[in-house]
């Protein structure tokens, strides 16, 4: 018998620097001199309970502190991979934060040299397709972002899409309004986090000013009917991560999410795991979360699976679109 979590499926929402084991940090903190303020794995784990989502936050970049080297992303970046493979995952689209690094020294090449060394041999080794996004911090200033992107021009050929990330409340899509519009005609896709903390309006703005193509979160959404119409009508997808809204207090508890309801409305809904070092489990513990906190069945879940292929940015290898979703069919739950 299969485990629904095993379920072929794409990860479109999800940190690379959130995929940080207490047990990689201290061993990439031992490497590079850096001197955490916990005593061990144990006491870190117990650091990720969060309040909210700058609470978070606070602990996400604190901890970014031991990313120094090419080998350092490339380690963190092959450890999520295997995980993710061993929970079903076929793609993933995979977020960074180059300005978290870079205000604290490392060149934005270095990261994303190390990264794409994982990412390159992530099929031979992992059976995984990939794609980068870099995100802009949009708690940052709009010209930290343009200098940012500018930074990443000798490396747009490893870069899919731009996306736009962390403190939400208070910094608006349109903020970054002439940032998309450079990333666009630099050829690059385009997604937003939108809608998690922030009112429904931020996510039309995503949608009307930044011209994105994929909402990330979207949470709020159901807030407004008229919204999720043009949600409908459009088809643009949501990328939802449940354990994260948990985590951050967003929902009070799995069985309050509005997932099933979402699906019932139409919504084009993806599950995944966004920080799942600090939010307690990676993208087949999310789906399995779900499947008992929300009593989805089978075909509910071979949906969500369909759904994470059909959002992705395989545009350019359709046939291999059509090859995963071909999976996601003959899927035997048993």
């Amino acid at each position: 018998m299969h485990l629904p979590e095993s379920l072929p499926k794409a990860e479109l929402h999800l940190h690379i620097e959130g995929t940080l084991e207490p047990e990689l940090a201290f061993a990439l903190a031992a490497r590079n001199g850096v001197e955490l303020p916990y005593a061990d794995t144990e006491e870190l784990r117990r650091a990720y309970l969060f309040s909210d989502l700058q609470s978070f936050l606070d602990l996400y970049y604190g901890l970014m502190a031991v990313l120094h080297t090419e080998d350092d992303f490339e380690e963190l970046a092959d450890a999520y991979l295997a995980r993710a493979a061993s929970q079903g995952v076929r793609h993933a689209e995979i977020f960074f934060d180059p300005q978290a690094h870079t205000a604290r020294g490392v060149g934005i090449g270095t990261v994303i040299e190390g990264l794409s060394r994982a990412l390159d041999r992530a099929e031979e080794r992992h059976g995984v397709s990939t794609r980068l996004i870099m995100c802009f911090l949009r708690d940052e200033s709009a010209e930290s972002a343009m200098a940012t992107l500018d930074a990443a021009k000798p490396y747009l050929h490893r870069i899919a899409a731009v996306g736009l990330d962390s403190a939400e409340v208070g910094h608006p899509p349109s903020k970054f309004r002439e940032v998309y519009a450079a990333a666009e005609a630099l050829g690059l896709r385009k997604v937003a986090h939108a809608g998690e903390e922030g009112p429904p309006e931020y996510i039309r703005e995503a949608l009307d000013v930044l011209g994105v193509e994929r909402i990330d979160h979207g949470l709020r959404s159901m807030e407004d009917p008229e919204l999720v119409e043009r949600l409908v009508r459009e088809q643009v997808p949501l990328t939802l991560c449940p354990l994260s809204n948990v985590r951050l207090r967003a929902i009070d508890v799995l069985e309050d999410h509005p997932l099933k309801r979402m699906m019932d409305a139409g919504l084009l809904v993806t599950v995944n795991s966004d920080d799942p070092a600090y939010f307690g489990g990676y993208v087949g513990d999310t789906f399995h979360a779900v499947r008992e906190a929300l009593g989805l069945d089978p075909e509910r879940m071979r949906e969500l699976a369909a759904n994470s292929f059909r959002a992705s940015f395989l545009d350019d290898d359709e046939e291999r679109r059509a090859r995963y979703l071909a999976e996601v069919e003959a899927y035997d739950f048993g």
